[in-house]
C-alpha cells in the first residue's frame, strides 16, 4: 500500500515550530516509516512545481506553521488547502495570528517606515524603500504585497484541526499524526490538546492559595522565585488561569510563569479579555490610586496578555493610522 502524503510549510514565524518536528528525534524515523514527505522546503529540496503537480486532495495532512503576513503566503496555504484531505494549523502563530501578530498594532507603512528609515541601526542615506515591481539588469523584480494586517490561517483558508504551542509540545505532534493516520479521527474543527485550563496540570497546583490577593505584580528577574510555590501568589504573571494545557508545564517546570501560548482553552472567546478579567479579581485592593499603582508594574499590558492572540482576538488590532510621508510606497 502507498504511503499516506504529508507536507509541512513555514508561513510568517520563527522556525520554532519546524524545529519541534525535528525534536521529535528519533520518533522522526518511526514518522518517516509511516508516511511520505511530499512537501517541506525548509528542511529538504522541494519547489512550488513538486506541490503544483500533485493531484487535488492527494496529501493527507499538511502542517501549516506560521500566520499569513504576505500575499506569497497567502497562494501556497491555498494550494495546500486544494491539495490535502486535512490541513492542521500547526503552532501558535497558524492558529491565532502568534507574536508576528503583534505587528497588527501598526499599519504595514508604519513597519516598512519603521524597519528601512527610522531604527537607530539603519544607514539608509538615500531612504530606499523595496519595491514591488522594481528594474534590475533589463527585468522587473517583483515582491509579495506586505499585507497590511497579520491573520491566523483560518482567516485565509479552511482548518480542519489546530495544534497550539510556542512551539507545539513534542507529545502532542507526534499525538497528532497517529491520530491522524488512524481511523478514528477527531471532530473537525478540534484543538489536538486537552481542553482544560494549565492549572489542572500545573506541578505546583497544590500550593495555590483558595484566594490569591495580588498586592505587587513582579516581573521574574526582580525577584527570588520560590521553585516549588504557585507562581501567581508570589506575584508573577504566571497566565495558566486562561491558558489551554497540554505543554506539560514546560515554562513552569523550568521555574518561569506561563505566558499563555497554547491559546485559551474552549470555553474562552477571548484570551486576552479573560486574563485581565481574572487579573482584576484577584488585585486586593479597593483604594483606586493603590489598584492603578499595581497596574502600572505591567510593563506591556498588549503584549503580556495578547502576546498570541491578539489578531483572534475581538480587538485584532489598532484602527489603521495615516502617516505623515504619502511618498512612500503604500504596502496596505
Amino acid at each position: 500500500m502507498k504511503k499516506p502524503k504529508v507536507a509541512f510549510y513555514w508561513c510568517a514565524s520563527c522556525g520554532g515550530c519546524e524545529e519541534a518536528v525535528v525534536d521529535l528525534g528519533e520518533e522522526i524515523l518511526n514518522v518517516v516509516d509511516l508516511v511520505d514527505i511530499v512537501f517541506w522546503p525548509v528542511a529538504l529540496d522541494f519547489k512550488i512545481d513538486d506541490l503544483v503537480n500533485l493531484e487535488e486532495g492527494e496529501i493527507t495532512t499538511a502542517f501549516i506553521n506560521g500566520a499569513i503576513r504576505t500575499s506569497e503566503q497567502h497562494e501556497i496555504v491555498k494550494l495546500l488547502r486544494r491539495k490535502s484531505k486535512f490541513v492542521i494549523a500547526y503552532g501558535s502563530c497558524s492558529c491565532f495570528g502568534g507574536i508576528p501578530g503583534l505587528a497588527n498594532l501598526f499599519s504595514a507603512n508604519e513597519i516598512v517606515r519603521r524597519v528601512y528609515l527610522e531604527t537607530p541601526s539603519t544607514i539608509n542615506p538615500e531612504n530606499v524603500i523595496p519595491g514591488r515591481g522594481d528594474k534590475f539588469d533589463g527585468s522587473v523584480v517583483s515582491l509579495p504585497k506586505f499585507y497590511d494586517k497579520v491573520k491566523p490561517l483560518d482567516q485565509a483558508i479552511e482548518v480542519d484541526y489546530y495544534l497550539p504551542g510556542c512551539p507545539p509540545p513534542v507529545k502532542l505532534t507526534l499525538e497528532a499524526i497517529k491520530t491522524l493516520l488512524s481511523d478514528t479521527l477527531p471532530e473537525r474543527g478540534s484543538v489536538l490538546a486537552p481542553d482544560v485550563a494549565l492549572c489542572n496540570e500545573c506541578p505546583r497546583k497544590e500550593t495555590k492559595p483558595d484566594k490569591i490577593e495580588l498586592r505587587a505584580i513582579n516581573r521574574p528577574h526582580q525577584v527570588y522565585i520560590d521553585a516549588e510555590k504557585c507562581l501567581l501568589a508570589q506575584g508573577l504573571l504566571c497566565l495558566g488561569i486562561g491558558t489551554r494545557a497540554g505543554c506539560g508545564a514546560a515554562c513552569i517546570n523550568g521555574n518561569m510563569p506561563c505566558t499563555g501560548c497554547m491559546g485559551p482553552p474552549g470555553n474562552v472567546k477571548d484570551q486576552g479579555a479573560k486574563l485581565i478579567s481574572a487579573l482584576a479579581s484577584i488585585v486586593s485592593s479597593n483604594d483606586e490610586e493603590e489598584i492603578k499603582r499595581i497596574l502600572e508594574q505591567i510593563p506591556d499590558p498588549t503584549g503580556t496578555f495578547y502576546k498570541y492572540f491578539l489578531p483572534y482576538s475581538i480587538l485584532q488590532g489598532k484602527i489603521k493610522r495615516e502617516i505623515e510621508n504619502e511618498s512612500l510606497e503604500n504596502y496596505d
